[in-house]
This record gives C-alpha cells, sequence and structure tokens, in this order.
C-alpha cells in the first residue's frame, strides 16, 4: 500500500558513498568568482542505479560557509548524482571551495561569494539548499531566531525565484515553522510559486527518531522508521510512533519519554555544545539525506520521505507529513493515517502554536 514506507529505500546516505567510490579516481575542478582556485578540470557523471538513469545535476547550497553548510557540502561533494555543486555565502567561501575541491570525486566546485555573485550561482541549478542565517544559542528557541533568519531567507528565495524558478527549494534556516511561508509568500508575489517544489527539511527529526528508537530497542537503525508529522520546532514535532516500521511495542512511559527527547532533541545538542553551536553535523547529514532523496526523485525513483509542505492533510496551510517526491517535487502528500489517542491529544495541541508561527511568517513576508 501507498503508506506502507522502506526505511532503507527512504534514507540513501549510504548509497551516495557507493557511487563516488565507484567513480574514477581524479581531481574535480574548484573555482571561486572572484578569488581564484583551480585543480584539475571539470567531469559530466553519467550513473547507473537500479536499472535507473541518473542524471548528473547542478544543486546549490545557500550559506555553504557555516556550521551545516560546510559539513552538507562535503557530503555533497560525495554525491555523484550532482555534477556541479554551487556554494554561495556572504564569506568565507573561497576557502571552503579550495579545500573541497581537493577531494578525489568527479564533480565542479564553485564558490560563490556576494550578493552580487548570487544569480551566477543559482542559474541552471535544479536544487537549492538553504541552511544560510544565525544558528541557536543556549536559551534561544528556533522562534527567536526569527528577527534574522526570515530576512535572509527572502532574499535568497527572491533571488531564487528570479534565476532558477523551476528549482526544488529546500529550506533549512530556522524558524522552519515560519521560513516555508516567507518562501512560499515571496514567490506568490512574483508569480513563480509552485506548492511541490517548496520543501521544509524535518529530516533531523525522523533521522533522531530513528536513532532513538533504535538505541531504546535494540533494532538495527537503517531497518528503522519513525515518521515525524507537524512542524519543526518543540511541541510541533509530533513522532508517530504507533507507526513504527518495523512493528515496535512501547510502555506509555517510553512513548511520552521518547516523543518529549525528539522534540526537544535540538536544544539537547546546543546545551551540549554550551554555546559553541547547535546541531550542525546531525543537521548536515540529515539535509544531505533530503537532498539525495530529491535527486532520486529528480531522476524518476519514486523516493519517500517527511516534508514540510503546503499542505490540505490538516486544518492548517502548512504541515509535515509523508510526501512522495518525483520529477515535480511533492508529487503526492499522504495523509496522517490512524494515530493513537496520545498522539492525536499532541497533534491538536501542536496545532495553535504551528498556526501562530505559519501567520508570523506570511505577514513577514506580506510586510517587508
Amino acid at each position: 500500500t501507498p503508506h506502507t514506507f522502506d526505511a532503507r529505500a527512504s534514507a540513501s546516505i549510504p548509497s551516495a558513498y557507493e557511487l563516488a567510490s565507484m567513480a574514477p579516481t581524479l581531481a574535480s575542478r574548484a573555482h571561486v568568482r572572484g578569488k581564484s582556485i583551480h585543480v584539475g578540470r571539470r567531469m559530466q557523471v553519467r550513473a547507473q542505479r537500479t536499472q535507473t538513469a541518473v542524471e548528473a545535476r547542478k544543486v546549490a547550497v545557500l550559506g555553504a560557509g557555516g556550521g551545516i553548510g560546510q559539513p552538507l557540502s562535503l557530503l555533497l561533494k560525495m554525491n555523484s548524482r550532482i555534477d556541479d555543486l554551487a556554494l554561495y555565502d556572504i564569506g568565507n567561501i573561497a576557502g571552503v571551495a579550495a579545500d573541497l575541491g581537493h577531494c578525489n570525486t568527479p564533480n565542479a566546485v564553485t564558490g560563490y561569494q556576494g550578493p552580487e555573485n548570487l544569480a551566477a550561482c543559482l542559474e541552471g541549478t535544479e536544487v537549492v539548499v538553504i541552511p544560510a542565517g544565525v544558528p541557536r544559542k543556549p536559551g534561544m528557541t528556533r522562534d527567536d531566531l526569527f528577527s534574522i533568519n526570515a530576512g535572509i531567507v527572502k532574499g535568497l528565495v527572491e533571488a531564487c525565484g528570479k534565476h532558477c524558478p523551476k528549482a526544488l527549494i529546500t529550506i533549512i534556516s530556522n524558524p522552519v515553522n515560519s521560513t516555508v511561508p516567507i518562501a512560499a509568500e515571496t514567490l506568490k508575489s512574483m508569480g513563480v510559486y509552485d506548492p511541490k517544489r517548496v520543501l521544509g527539511v524535518t529530516t533531523l527529526d525522523i533521522v533522531r527518531a530513528n536513532t532513538f528508537v533504535a538505541e531504546a530497542k535494540g533494532l538495527d537503525v537503517h531497518d528503522v522508521d519513525v515518521p515525524v508529522v507537524g512542524g519543526h520546532a518543540g511541541i510541533t514535532i509530533l513522532p508517530l510512533l504507533s507507526q513504527t516500521t518495523p512493528t515496535v511495542e512501547f510502555t506509555k512511559e517510553e512513548i511520552e519519554k521518547l516523543t518529549v527527547r525528539i522534540q526537544n532533541a535540538g536544544t539537547e545538542v546546543v546545551e551540549a555544545k554550551a554555546g559553541a553551536g547547535s546541531a550542525t553535523l546531525s543537521m548536515a547529514y540529515a539535509a544531505a539525506r533530503f537532498t539525495e532523496s530529491c535527486l532520486r526523485g529528480l531522476d524518476g525513483e519514486e523516493v519517500y520521505e517527511c516534508a514540510y509542505v503546503e499542505s490540505a492533510v490538516t486544518d492548517l496551510p502548512y504541515f509535515s507529513s509523508k510526501v512522495k517526491l518525483g520529477p515535480a517535487g511533492a508529487e503526492e502528500i499522504f495523509p496522517i493515517g490512524k494515530v493513537t489517542e496520545y498522539e492525536a491529544e499532541c497533534l491538536e495541541k501542536l496545532k495553535p502554536e504551528l498556526m501562530g508561527s505559519i501567520e508570523k511568517g506570511i505577514a513577514f513576508a506580506k510586510e517587508n
């Protein structure tokens, strides 16, 4: 049935490594606009995987010099589905591009520094990944980031609307509950909005849920798939533990403890880093997984991930649930499905908070 998902089919980062290791060992090109570096030459990649033609594509990372952007760019450099990796930031991108350019994977790396080079970065891009913005610090909520990150996301999305209006735009910048509505309203005002192509990346919630459940139940994490719906902050994050694959029995106490831990996992990392940053490495891993899923979808494979999108699944205008990724983006959005009484209560509790974040994002986009 369409609601039975294979966790191994959804999570495909290992396959990216396999493809990279199969590629010829040669240097890729690294070039920085307005700077210098040139190593080797560009190579067009064509590959086969499970009898599906793999089209080499251009992917842009906006905010590639930051705490998420750098490890994310490294993981994407290892992905043989990417022919051209475009890295953008307002500064500190020359060194990142030079460093990644020495990795012997057969794709081009190009650094673009400053707003004057953003158009060139986005030209011809098929998937845009946006981790730009400031990270959380101890005591901050994702919503505290709004005043800074809202404007950053709006400006970058405006550039996408001008220079790559058909690209998939995947948004990591927090608060995702608000920045996705900001992106949508921005593109609507430009007349280029496609709801299937604007996706909030909530994959880290699924990655965490899978990890915590596997640890608690002694399972192989590669076999575990826990749908996580709602939003991407605090109580708006709702893991549907009753729908875990494989079927797992939980006590009431286990369900409540796991739910709270998954909801507060970001804070767990922020506090553990003691002011030195937020969840950058796990977020980069999750974003790389989601990016590959998008690329596999563009290549015609059936890929299922949770994503925060414009949705009619609930009475909220935006909601995260399982989607089918394909050549057009989020081509199908699946309903929440059967939930327990506890999950139904959590769903009702999250709605007012999520709606408030959505309305805040919409208002910002219309007023700025």
